[in-house]
């Protein structure tokens, strides 16, 4: 059996032998990347390495000769004779070429001393490695059974694989390759939930569909899901009002020319609507404080807070469940003889007066009337704080502490016990609309009420005060708040 010898350097010409005939899987090479050579198509296999145990080492020894060699009869018979004995171990010779780079593999087949017609073979330098064979060594790996299956996997994906490196990158794109290699055209390699393998997903899958268990579950699951559908279909979804839009909503043609009527000096002695409950009547000239530019007057916050309540009462699911304190009660309260006085207030609370406790509501809100300006105090059970609202960002201490002694004093009085309330947080509220002129404190305040108690944030500024002028005298003309 021959031996393997390897060299890096190059061999002259005359030692590349020529391809074999036939499929070329017969005799495997396996050379990584192979590198562009600037040199012609043709490969030139490097010089193998002389040691004692190669045949074609020991051919190498023999010195290069020229066809005229000079000399007598029996030295050109010599000659000859070594000449044919050369050729035919060379014949007997086969070269494997590895080409280093990268790790990507291809086979050439080399025979006698053609030139290699692989077009990638070609581009072969320096850093070429051979291996040569011999004769028995060849006729081993033939009649070795994993050989042929190599050669035969190979062909296979020869026949599979695109030809160039522009053919793999345009199935990539198109998806072709990528459904090879999944179940199905929307499953992948791998699980991407658990990770498990593409023959352990199909063992598990397969596993299920034998377990009639699971066949009978799976039928359910689907079955309800029909039912489901057909009852979505049925009973359709109800759009969810946009609360934002409801405070907003224009006025039509015959609400705007009846508040122009109701505003004209020709309806100033007459009397427009009285609210029973709270006993006010509302004349022409009452209602005049909604024209632009007018301050609003006691008579209408009232009636106004008075529509919030009744509006919370036909839609209690849609609004906060609130107490308005008219605009006298804060005064009546803090200015008493003595000053802060519950006594004087005591009664305006009562269950058979309200219809309902006090200390149930999730806010109560009480008018400030600073001599030429209004504000806002707000008793936030639901969040535990008390808040003061002011258009002009102004703060009231003392506010916030007659309140916070006006709700111990009320449960003590209603229920008997004690409130502690100093945990509460004491709010200046700052994120919120400010007045840019000096007349519609009124109308901040009373919208600063109608908001809260829808329970959304404060989303308008002072461009919307002309607008909410003429909603509030439809809202009183109507005596119902929307």
């Amino acid at each position: 059996m021959g031996a393997l010898t390897s060299n890096r350097n190059k061999r002259a010409a005359e030692f590349q032998p020529s391809p074999p005939s036939g499929s070329g899987y017969n005799l495997l090479y396996v050379a990584k990347k192979l590198k562009p050579s600037p040199s012609s198509s043709s490969c030139k296999a490097p010089t193998p390495t002389k040691t004692s145990r190669s045949s074609v080492s020991r051919l190498s020894l023999y010195p290069q000769q020229n066809s005229d060699f000079p000399g007598d009869g029996m030295d050109k018979d010599l000659f000859s004779k070594y000449t044919l004995a050369k050729e035919s171990a060379i014949g007997s010779c086969r070269h494997v070429v590895f080409e280093e780079e990268m790790d990507v593999v291809e086979v050439i087949d080399v025979d006698n001393q053609g030139t290699v017609k692989d077009d990638k073979a070609a581009s072969g330098s320096s850093s070429i490695e051979e291996v040569e064979m011999v004769e028995d060594e060849k006729e081993d790996i033939h009649r070795s059974g994993e050989a042929q299956e190599i050669a035969a996997k190979y062909r296979e994906l020869d026949q599979k694989a695109p030809s160039t490196s522009s053919e793999v990158v345009s199935e990539l794109t198109n998806g072709k390759m990528l459904e090879l290699l999944s179940l199905n055209r929307e499953s992948k390699v791998f699980d991407v939930d658990r990770g498990l393998p593409v023959h352990k997903k199909l063992h598990q899958e397969s596993a299920e569909k034998r377990d009639p268990r699971l066949r009978r579950l799976s039928f359910s699951i689907e079955l309800y899901e029909t039912k489901r559908a057909l009852l979505m279909q049925s009973h359709p979804a109800k759009k969810k009002e946009d609360v934002t839009e409801a405070p907003f909503m224009p006025l039509t043609e015959d609400e705007e020319e009846m508040v122009d009527n109701a505003l004209s000096n020709s309806y100033r002695r007459k009397i427009l609507v009285t609210h029973e409950k709270s006993n006010i009547t509302i004349t022409g000239e009452v209602l005049q404080c909604l024209r632009p530019r007018a301050w609003l007057n006691d008579e209408v916050i009232n009636v106004y807070l008075e529509l919030l309540k009744e509006r919370e009462n036909r839609e209690p699911k849609k609004f906060l469940k609130c107490h308005f304190f008219n605009t006298f009660f804060y005064k009546k309260l803090a200015s008493g003889r003595t000053g802060y006085d519950y006594k004087s207030v005591r009664r305006w609370t009562t269950q058979k007066k309200l219809g309902y406790g006090l200390l149930e509501c999730d806010k109560i809100f009480v008018p400030i009337h600073k001599e030429i300006h209004w504000c806002l105090a707000v008793i936030n059970k639901k969040e535990g704080k008390f808040q003061y609202l002011d258009s002009l960002r102004g703060a009231d201490k003392k506010v916030l502490r007659v309140l916070a002694k006006y709700v111990t004093d009320e449960v003590k009085d209603k229920t008997g016990k004690d409130i502690d309330v100093t945990s509460w947080d004491q709010e200046f509220v700052t994120d919120l609309p400010n007045q840019e002129n000096g007349f519609d404190c009124g109308m901040f305040m009373i919208k600063y009420a109608d908001f809260y108690s829808r329970d959304i944030g404060l989303c308008f500024n002072q461009e919307h005060m002309p607008y909410f002028r003429l909603r509030t005298a439809k809202e009183i003309l109507r005596l119902k708040a929307d």
